[in-house]
């Protein structure tokens, strides 16, 4: 078992990340973060090679819908008119109704590739890999 999560791991950081991996705190985070779940949904070398780049789209897609709607929060500063306000408050909800809509297509097309089960227990391994980054920085700041 554990000879095959690792030779799945070899195959699969270097096809995520390229020769690069660590070299940048946040790929690092993000090879950590697809060590953790390749392991905790036990990905067979098919399923990790079908999966990532399925994943990793959907992370990018998510990570720029909320960009977007933290730099349009940042732009505007204490003295905001209502009509920003306004303007503020749809985007809010239009990005909110965006991230649900791409949570639910890519959540069809993950669990085409790993099937329900493993869907599921991908949701409760990034919440077990966020808890433990969490923990990681108290620790650190103790």
């Amino acid at each position: 078992m554990m000879y095959r999560t690792f030779k799945i791991l070899l195959l699969v950081l270097p096809l995520l990340f390229g020769l690069t991996a660590f070299s940048q705190p946040g790929e690092k985070l993000e090879a950590l973060r697809a060590a953790f779940i390749t392991k905790k949904l036990e990905l067979t070398v098919s399923e990790a090679e079908k999966f990532w780049p399925v994943y990793n789209e959907y992370s990018d897609k998510l990570k720029a819908i909320k960009r977007n709607l933290r730099q349009n929060y940042k732009k505007h500063s204490d003295a905001i008119t209502d009509a920003e306000a306004e303007e503020l408050f749809k985007l809010d909800l239009q990005s909110k109704q965006a991230e649900t809509d791409l949570h639910k297509q890519y959540s069809e097309k993950i669990r085409s590739i790993i099937g329900v089960r493993k869907t599921i227990r991908l949701r409760l391994a990034e919440e077990e890999f966020k808890k433990q980054m969490i923990e990681n920085i108290r620790d650190k700041g103790d």
